[in-house]
């Protein structure tokens, strides 16, 4: 049975067998400047992990019916989308806590 084809090309690098560059590419390389005038300083910047996660433990399992285009949009973000629907309904939850 033959896979069908989505159109999507893929290639993989052989990091033992990396293809060369001809003497203009390499040229060409090495004269690109790159203007990082617009990347902010990073001293003095401490990296943190994002919060914690809710223990699925205080979860429960319901039917939620979305419309198609946030769900798709949830979705197209990667793996997890519904902890992050859950942190954008948290979100909200707070929000309205404190104007209560």
């Amino acid at each position: 049975m033959r896979e069908k084809s989505t159109g999507t090309v893929r290639f993989r690098v052989d990091p033992e067998n990396l293809p060369r560059l001809s003497g203009r590419e390499a040229a060409a390389l090495r004269a690109r400047e790159v203007d990082t005038r617009d990347i902010p300083s990073q001293r003095g910047v401490s990296w943190t992990r994002p919060g914690a996660l809710i223990a699925a433990e205080n979860k429960q399992q319901v039917t939620l019916r979305l419309d198609r285009d946030v769900l798709e949009f949830f979705k197209e973000t990667g793996k997890r989308y519904q902890s992050r629907i859950n942190a954008v309904l948290r979100q909200y939850v707070e929000a309205n806590r404190k104007t209560g």
